[in-house]
């Protein structure tokens, strides 16, 4: 999974992005979209982009990609306003140009031999999920079987229903689910702690809780983990794949400046065969198994 020095050379691309669409959801969220052809053509899910947010802004802000199209040529990505650098990129009209680098990262590996991906994201963790079970639904494979469940403290930044997909396990109150994933063929399931109806009073772990407590030890060894959102949600999803005996991946969110394994300003402890490294979260991850990551 880590990369050697100067592995991503040649797959990380520089290029202005034309802006051409930008939709504002409640709570200062929104979802861009650029047309960025040479990044849309390699980016996987898990994979980012860093972003210039907009006239004499020298930093750039990295960015989870939350969708692709290569024949399209575009690519979308989820934020909320946290910032001046992301409250300028709210400005950006379409037609605007913006400098963008990427696809960047090593992503999610979903494996074949584990058909039951349970994906678990949490408020901005949320798009490289969306992106990972769009491609799952999209290739069509033969048996599998995902879930995506998602928690958020705010409304939800896409448009939601009651779900189309029933979904053996869920508690009565986990009724709602992010439509765009039912059309595709992906049943999901929402939670959180602000009383949006239709959602599971709690954290999106205890709905991923119950969901395994329901599943047989056949289904259980088939199920394979996939995460992405705050460092608490991130422990929290670790410590329960780590209580059932499953594989997990997560996908980790840490302040960047080069993005490109430079700086070495992204880096965080892992434990390898040789021994506890430091490893960039920007180009060796964002993807780490999480039980390399949080070991306690």
């Amino acid at each position: 999974m880590n990369a050697g020095a100067g592995s991503h050379r040649g797959t990380i691309f520089l290029e202005q992005a034309d802006v051409i669409g930008q939709e504002a959801y409640e709570a200062d969220q929104f979802v861009l979209r650029l047309r960025a052809p040479r990044c849309a053509a390699t980016a996987t899910p898990g994979s980012f982009i860093h972003l210039n947010c907009g006239p004499g802004l020298p930093m750039r802000r990295p960015l989870s990609i939350m969708r692709a199209s290569a024949t399209g040529g575009w690519i979308e990505v989820l934020y909320k306003i946290v910032g001046h650098g992301l409250a300028e990129l709210a400005l950006r009209k379409k037609g605007e140009t913006l400098s963008c680098l990427g696809p960047i990262g090593r992503g999610f590996v979903a494996h074949a031999a584990r058909p039951r991906t349970l994906m678990i994201g949490g408020g901005v963790g949320i798009p490289p999920l969306v992106f990972l079970a769009e491609t799952l639904a999209l290739e069509h494979r033969g048996g599998w079987k995902p879930l995506v469940l998602m928690g958020s403290e705010l409304p939800f930044p896409f448009r939601t229903g009651t779900a189309t997909i029933s979904v053996a396990g869920m508690p009565p109150g986990a009724t709602d689910s992010m439509l765009p994933l039912d059309d595709c063929g992906v049943p999901n399931r929402l939670a959180s702690l602000a009383g949006i109806p239709g959602c599971h009073a709690g954290h999106v772990t205890d709905l991923a809780r119950i969901w395994l407590a329901s599943t047989t030890p056949a289904q259980l060894a088939e199920v394979e983990v996939f995460a992405c959102g705050p460092d608490a949600m991130l422990r929290a999803v670790a410590a329960l794949a780590r209580s059932h005996g499953l594989p997990c991946q997560v996908s980790l969110e840490e302040n960047m400046a080069c993005a490109v394994g430079g700086c070495a300003g992204c880096t965080v402890l892992v434990q390898t065969p040789d021994g506890p490294a430091m490893k960039r979260v920007c180009v060796d991850g964002p993807v780490f198994d999480a039980a390399t990551v949080f070991t306690g």
